[in-house]
């Protein structure tokens, strides 16, 4: 699960770090809480006039197939596993056509505890100021605006989970899949078109080093924001 992350740094910050040429879209504000429907950042690669651009685009968080009959449906959708993203149709033909990284600075993850509470952990790499989440997008047309209308197509996003394997499984059972900063051509390769090929590329990925820090139960609360929210609790 993926449910909250933090997305703070300048725009010229994910350009550099994602290799991506320009932005499409206006970026979000910093934020320690981004929070499902949401927009947020994403790096995608498009094909223009026969040449391959890497772009940051804006997206809401929260996939809306293009067939979908109601704009809702994303707000289920803000995760996608990634065992069953060839076979579901709600991810399908995103995860061979549509794939993407989400820019994130780390991820909130709550642990349950055998009384019942929840502990809110920070989990994030040491080595690494900026992680890339596997990511698939999707555009909408919005069925009450005329073709014309430049607002018509939303585009949508989710991020992909897997089953966590290392020590971090104590703070929850899945995670973001996390795409290597020297994995990222590979995954937003238009040409890799191929299920199984998407497959392998997925089974591949090395496990992430990441270290989980407990944090104030602020977090909890969509409406608190702020650097404080990933500082150890006292």
């Amino acid at each position: 699960m993926c449910g909250r992350y933090v997305m703070s740094k300048a725009t010229s910050d994910l350009l550099s770090h994602f290799e991506a040429k320009e932005v499409e879209g206006s970026p979000p504000g910093p934020s320690w809480n981004v929070a499902p429907t949401q927009n947020v950042p994403i790096v995608a690669e498009r094909l223009d006039e026969g040449t391959l651009d890497r772009r940051l685009l804006i997206a809401k968080w929260g996939l809306v197939p293009s067939w979908s009959k109601d704009v809702k449906i994303g707000s289920r959708l803000i995760n996608a596993r990634s065992e069953s993203i060839l076979e579901k149709p709600s991810f399908r033909s995103a995860a061979v056509k549509r794939r993407a990284v989400v820019p994130a600075e780390g991820y909130y993850e709550w642990q349950k505890t055998e009384d019942g509470k929840k502990i809110p952990n920070y989990l994030f790499s040491e080595k690494e100021p900026l992680l890339g989440f596997a990511g698939l997008y999707e555009f909408w047309p919005d069925p009450e605006l005329p073709e014309d209308d430049p607002e018509r197509w939303l585009l949508t996003c989710t991020v992909l989970t897997t089953v966590t394997q290392d020590a971090l499984g104590h703070v929850h059972d899945r995670s973001p899949v996390i795409i290597p900063k020297d994995r990222f051509a590979e995954w937003l390769d238009p040409d890799l078109t191929d299920k199984a090929d998407v497959q392998h590329l997925l089974d591949s990925l090395p496990e992430p080093t990441l270290t989980p820090r407990i944090v104030s139960t602020r977090v909890n609360s969509v409406r608190n924001n702020g650097p404080e929210l990933i500082e150890a609790a006292e």
